[in-house]
């Protein structure tokens, strides 16, 4: 060891080499195609996203009440930012409940 640690090594035991995964066949897994989401503010081109309008924000808002994040709910970050203003302004009115019951 001359002294050194090492960390995560495992002393050369493992899975080296191996970084594809196996199907049931025994073939490489191919990669799962993943769509990539899109705005749907962007798509839609709503450019104002008003607090009022609860049909619209209620989608991003699930039942534990916590607004979604862009990487779930596929919102640009304008739009996400709007998004979340919208949503806790209209917390403050009670129009969205802060927290689940």
């Amino acid at each position: 060891m001359n002294g050194r640690r090492t960390f995560g090594g495992g002393g050369g035991r493992g899975r080296a080499g191996q970084n594809q995964q196996q199907g049931k066949d025994g073939q490489p897994r191919r990669p799962m195609f993943r769509r990539r989401k899109v705005c749907k503010f962007c798509a839609d081109k709503i450019d104002d996203i008003n607090y009022k309008d609860t049909r619209l924000l209620l989608p991003f808002v699930p039942e534990r009440a916590k607004i979604l994040p862009r990487r779930i709910s596929g919102t640009c970050a304008m739009h996400q930012r709007k998004l979340r203003t919208a949503i806790m302004r209209a917390r403050q009115l009670a129009l969205i409940p802060f927290t689940a019951e």
